[in-house]
């Protein structure tokens, strides 16, 4: 939890606007594989996603 969970939330908005917007050209598009790549700070320090 912390910033890159509100980060997560940020971005999701986001994408959810951009669906309203495009959803009258593609009703059946998705979005997919939303996640955090690489954090840095905090109690736990650096971290990146492994690929």
């Amino acid at each position: 939890t912390g910033v890159e969970m509100e980060a997560l939330t940020a971005v999701q908005v986001g994408l959810l606007t951009i669906y309203d917007m495009c959803k009258a050209v593609d009703r059946g598009m998705t979005i997919t594989d939303v996640r955090v790549l690489e954090k840095h700070g905090g109690k736990s320090g650096d971290w990146v996603a492994h690929p």
